[in-house]
């Protein structure tokens, strides 16, 4: 390919208040699409701060070129000006100057558009890329009404119409879902913790499409499913997951199936199987939340939940998803991988909006689930076949507690001694084959 420029943004904001508290903040990014999102998040979050004081706002954005033998996705030209530091109403409409004139921007972009490049293997391509070929392998399943009145979804602070990304499609949720192996085979649906994606059980698929019909699926929020703006249909609730879950497993299995859950979600799929046990023959538990002590979301997680520092790293690829699947355990995640677990993050402001909700959310509730799944594993009422699949070297939750909790429940209990918390990302291929022996086993009897 012939040699391009690529462009590198260097941004710089400051904020003052008029009671004197100011805020700098330096960026570094390489989209400028990212750049605009960023920008105006800001000038949201900083209001909120200052709860209704006035403020003044500058910006400096400089650009600098290296070479590399991608294409350049954007004109070397192109410059971001700043945003007027007075304006007569809060109504903030910054723009970007490029070939094609001026152009207005939304507050996160269409996942069509996207930010106008590939991020595919290290480096800017106009090519597809691994996340391109994941997404070619599943299709969208529609399950779980969409309430209230079909509003466009809105900035809460400016009232500006948000992207595609962010808006409810027509009358029920799209999940995206993969399946391997035929349908006439025993289903076995595979649950992704948090943050991660289906993506996470590409290994564990190939395995069990010999002798079962497994499907992983994305949560709302995450990965290809839909990510509505909250309040806009769906406000991330754990409430809202045990209902929207019990909707797309009648969408996908008619008969009885086995669920596999991994992470912080296994309390809401133990409060959906306790209301529905004539649905389940299987359940088995990746590194689930069963103490007290693993009743906190880590610091790596609930950062995502914090005012104004959540609502900046929720829109930040490398924290959410590079950080928190490999600072949990072994895990060293390979390049072509992260591109697909970043991808989200780079198409649109969307998943950082619904990764900051669910982490209020969790932060909110999840102590309280985790009582509830554990006294309903422990209650004789209790009647699923159910295993805990433990990974030893999980850096978020003690393995203190869990040999006890299990002797005293009667639940079978599985030791993975090289796998950190997200079990199937570090032995993929292992966890199969321990899904297909614990199901193959009580199907015999």
């Amino acid at each position: 390919m012939d040699k391009t420029k690529q462009n590198m943004l260097y941004f710089y904001v400051g904020i003052k208040s008029t009671n004197g508290l100011t805020v700098k903040l330096l960026f570094l990014l390489h989209s400028p699409t990212k750049a605009n999102h960023l920008l105006h998040a800001i000038i949201v979050m900083a209001l909120q701060a200052f709860h209704g004081s006035a403020c003044c706002f500058h910006s400096h954005l400089h650009s600098s070129s290296s070479s590399t033998t991608a294409s350049s996705p954007f004109p070397a030209s192109r410059r971001f000006p700043s945003c007027p530091s007075t304006r007569k109403s809060l109504k903030l409409n910054c723009s970007s100057s490029g070939n094609n004139g001026d152009q207005d921007y939304l507050l996160d972009a269409p996942v069509s558009v996207g930010d106008g490049f590939s991020f595919s293997g290290g480096k800017y391509s106009d090519g597809p890329g691994p996340s391109d070929e994941w997404f070619k392998q599943g299709k969208m399943v529609k399950a779980y009404s969409i309430p209230g009145t079909g509003e466009k979804a809105k900035d809460p602070v400016f009232g500006l119409a948000m992207g595609a990304g962010s808006q409810a499609t027509g009358d029920r949720f799209r999940w995206f879902c993969v399946e391997s192996g035929s349908a006439d085979n025993p289903s076995v649906i595979l649950i992704h913790g948090f943050p991660s994606q289906a993506y996470s059980y590409r290994k564990v698929l190939p395995v069990l499409s010999k002798d079962y019909h497994a499907i992983a699926f994305d949560w709302l929020g995450f990965g290809f499913s839909d990510k509505p703006q909250p309040r806009y249909g769906f406000d991330y609730t754990l409430d809202e997951y045990v209902s929207s879950l019990k909707s797309l497993i009648d969408e996908l299995a008619v008969t009885k199936v086995s669920l596999v859950v991994q992470g912080y979600f296994s309390p809401v799929v133990v409060k959906y199987a306790s209301i529905h046990q004539e649905k389940l023959s299987n359940l088995i538990l990746l590194n689930p939340p069963l103490t007290a002590q693993h009743a906190k979301l880590p610091p790596t997680l609930s950062i995502f939940s914090n005012f104004l520092l959540g609502e900046i790293f929720s829109q930040d690829p490398l924290r959410a998803s590079d950080k928190a699947l490999t600072s949990c355990g072994p895990y060293k995640m390979k390049e072509e991988d992260a591109m697909v677990y970043r991808r989200p993050y780079l198409t649109s402001g969307s998943s950082g909006f619904a990764l900051n909700a669910i982490s209020r959310n969790m932060k909110k509730d999840l102590k309280r689930y985790v009582e509830d799944m554990h006294t309903i594993l422990r209650d004789n009422n209790w009647k699923v076949q159910t295993t805990i699949c433990w990974g030893q070297r999980d850096r978020w939750l003690s393995y203190d507690g869990v040999e006890d909790f299990c002797k005293d429940s009667n639940h079978k209990l599985i030791e993975v001694p090289r796998a950190g918390h997200h079990v199937q990302e570090d032995c993929g291929e292992e966890v199969g084959q321990l899904i297909c022996g614990i199901i193959g086993k009580r199907n015999k009897i």
